[in-house]
């Protein structure tokens, strides 16, 4: 029998604290990107506030969650994007094999949403289908799940207002394949992923409800995808 190494006991920690149900709903509740208190996140996961604090403890120790103070509140937080891509990732496993894949995710969630930073659901895989044929995207060259751009990517994500240097220099991977849990196909996510998204937002491409992961796509955003990337919305 093998010696356990030091990762593989972190990964069966990280298991049994995402494993247990009521600190899955506060994990899974925070991957829209939002910070919540305590008290909320306790009302999500239908346990007392000393409890949910308990559960926060673990997470927070564990690094999955971290914590914000503003003046004399307390908010949570997930770690990161490496996090929200493991329960993504999470998700589809949950799902099951299947022999016809039928969604069954709520229409406006599915046609687009936000992965805690950046785009899900249809409109995030279409794009990232649509950045392939495009000839923009690429495999990486490690060849396990991130992408690069080509000249022409650069210069078109330029064009859009993304600064890719300042991008790639960011502290985390530069572009990810992202599985969708409702269309289990990949999207973009990493920091070319966050960018994409701000700039959706900034350009009204879309508008991001308040009390979900629910985008809408506006009128404007419909035009754009369909001049800039021929996509029909």
């Amino acid at each position: 029998m093998g010696v356990i190494q030091p990762v593989e006991i972190a990964v069966s920690a990280i298991g049994a604290a995402i494993g247990e149900p009521a600190r899955a709903q506060i994990l899974f509740c925070l991957v829209d990107g939002h910070a919540r208190t305590s008290t909320e996140l306790a009302i999500v996961a239908n346990v007392s506030p000393s409890t949910a604090s308990t559960h926060l403890a673990r997470l927070k120790k564990l690094r999955l969650v971290a914590m914000v103070a503003q003046g004399k509140h307390r908010y949570y937080r997930l770690e990161g994007p490496a996090v929200a891509a493991a329960l993504e990732a999470l998700t589809v496993i949950a799902g099951g094999p299947h022999q016809t894949f039928v969604p069954k995710t709520p229409h406006r969630l599915r046609t687009a949403r936000t992965c805690y930073d950046h785009m899900a659901g249809l409109l995030a895989v279409n794009l990232h289908d649509r950045f392939h044929k495009l000839g923009w995207l690429v495999i990486g060259a490690d060849g396990v799940g991130t992408y690069g751009l080509t000249e022409d990517g650069v210069k078109a994500l330029t064009r859009l207002g993304i600064d890719i240097d300042a991008t790639r220099a960011l502290r985390r991977r530069f572009a990810c394949a992202c599985v969708d849990w409702s269309e289990r196909r990949p999207h973009i996510g990493g920091a070319l992923g966050a960018a994409l998204l701000k700039v959706a937002l900034k350009r009204k491409w879309v508008t991001q409800d308040l009390d979900s992961r629910a985008l809408n796509i506006t009128r404007r955003g419909q035009r754009e995808m369909l001049a800039r990337f021929g996509l029909p919305y």
